[in-house]
C-alpha cells in the first residue's frame, strides 16, 4: 500500500490544520462511496427475500458510525491517528465519529493505491461477518412484518407463533416456532421472546422464498 496515502488516511483535520497539511477527508469521501457499493451489492445478492427498506436497514446496521468505529477499535486504528492537540486532550483517538471517518479513509486509501479488487477484499473480510451477524440477530429488520406481508400476498393467512421458555428467570431462554398454514416453517432460540420470534420469522421467509 502507498505509504503516503496510508499516512494521509490517518490524518485528522485537527492535525492537518495545525501543521498546514492535507487531511483525510477526501479519502473518507471516497471510502464511504466504495464501502456503500460493495456492501450494497453483497446484501442484494445474499438476501434476495428482503425488500428495499429492509436492505437499507441491514446496510445501515454495519456502515453507520457506531459499527464502523467498533471495527476501527478492533483493528487498533486509534493508535495510529494523527490528531491535533485539542483532540488529543479530549481523547479523540477513541471518539466514534473520528474512528468511523478514519475507517472510511483507510478504505479510500486502499482503493486508490491497490485498486477496487483490493478494497473489495478488505471490505468483504471485515464486513461480511458483521452483515451475517446482523442478519442472524434480526434486530435490524422486522422479519415478522416481512413474513406477514408474504403470507398475506399468497393467501396463506396469518403466521402463528408458539413460544416456550426454559431456565431460571435471570437466565431465561426462549424458543419460538412459527407456523404457516399450521406447518412449522422456522424456529428461533434467543434470550428474549421478541428476538426468538424474529429469528423464526427470518428462517420462515428464507424457506418460503427459497433464499
Amino acid at each position: 500500500m502507498d505509504a503516503q496515502l496510508f499516512e494521509l488516511s490517518f490524518t485528522h483535520r485537527s492535525y492537518a490544520y495545525e501543521n498546514s497539511l492535507a487531511s483525510n477527508e477526501r479519502l473518507e469521501f471516497l471510502g464511504d462511496a466504495v464501502l456503500q457499493i460493495v456492501v450494497t451489492e453483497h446484501i442484494v445478492r445474499s438476501y434476495p427475500e428482503l425488500a428495499e427498506g429492509h436492505l437499507a436497514k441491514l446496510r445501515a446496521s454495519v456502515v453507520s458510525s457506531v459499527p464502523l468505529a467498533d471495527l476501527a477499535r478492533s483493528l487498533g486504528i486509534g493508535t495510529h491517528l494523527r490528531l491535533g492537540k485539542g483532540e488529543i486532550a479530549t481523547k479523540g483517538y477513541d471518539k466514534t465519529s473520528i474512528l468511523a471517518d478514519t475507517m472510511e479513509a483507510v478504505i479510500g486509501a486502499i482503493h486508490l493505491s491497490q485498486g477496487p479488487e483490493a478494497s473489495a477484499r478488505f471490505i468483504h473480510h471485515n464486513f461480511d461477518p458483521l452483515i451475517a451477524a446482523s442478519a442472524e440477530s434480526g434486530d435490524y429488520a422486522d422479519y415478522k412484518t416481512v413474513l406477514q406481508e408474504l403470507t398475506a400476498a399468497n393467501g396463506w393467512g396469518l403466521p402463528r407463533y408458539a413460544v416456550t421458555g426454559t431456565g431460571p428467570d435471570h437466565q431465561r431462554t426462549f424458543t419460538a416456532v412459527v407456523h404457516v398454514q399450521e406447518r412449522p416453517m422456522g424456529e428461533g432460540t434467543a434470550p428474549s421472546k421478541k428476538r426468538a420470534e424474529q429469528i423464526a420469522a427470518r428462517l420462515a421467509v428464507a424457506e418460503l422464498t427459497g433464499a
